[in-house]
Parts: structure tokens; sequence; C-alpha cells
């Protein structure tokens, strides 16, 4: 027996809003919107991909899973990300070499350091 590993899918209040938020983020694509849901894709086609979902349970705490993104200039990204609305976050990570954000509606998200 085998699993696919097909989405990744994300509660939030605003799925358009949110989803559309994080489209532009990585420059991923929909590939379905509808009534209840939007769905992204990487452009290569690959999965998983991400659903986003209403959901009206509030945000309580940390995220127990997030995402990890490594750029090519950390620095860079992490100030476009703030200027697309994107918030720093300090959940008591202390001095670390990677950022920690928050998406519009606060979902924490990391920004590594470039990899060589």
């Amino acid at each position: 027996m085998t699993l696919k590993f097909e989405e990744i899918v994300v509660d939030c209040h605003d799925f358009r809003t949110i989803g559309h938020w994080w489209e532009a983020a990585l420059g991923w694509v929909v590939v379905d919107e509808d009534e209840g849901s939007l769905e992204l894709q990487n452009t290569d086609g690959s999965n998983p991909t991400l659903l986003f979902l209403n959901s009206p349970d509030e945000k309580v705490g940390k995220n127990r899973l997030h995402f990890d993104f490594v750029p090519d200039d950390q620095a860079a990204e992490v100030e476009r990300l703030l200027a697309m609305g994107a918030q720093r976050v300090d959940i008591g990570q202390g001095e670390t070499p990677w950022v920690i954000l928050a998406d519009p509606e606060g979902n924490e998200f990391c920004v590594l350091s470039a990899r060589s």
C-alpha cells in the first residue's frame, strides 16, 4: 500500500483573500476556485497543492505545522512578503538564522537563509 501526497488544506476565514495572497507570494497558479474553495499548484504541476477552505474556527496559539521556504535572497524576500501584508512574528524563537512571518490571517511560516 502507498500513499500519494495530494494536497495541504489550509483552514481560513476568507479562502479567496488568503488563497490569492499565497498565489502572489509563491507565484503558483489557481487550478480550481469555486464557491467554497481555492486550490493552488506549483507552476511545474507538482503536488502537493494548497487547498484553502473557510472555517469558523479561530486560530489559537502557534501553528503545529508550518511552511519553510528557501529564497535566493532572504532579506529581499522578507521585505517583499512584508510589503504584501505578512507580519513578523515572535513565538519565542530567540536568535535564529531564519525569519518567522505570518500571512494576513496569522498562519506562521519561515523564510530560511539562502542555500549554496
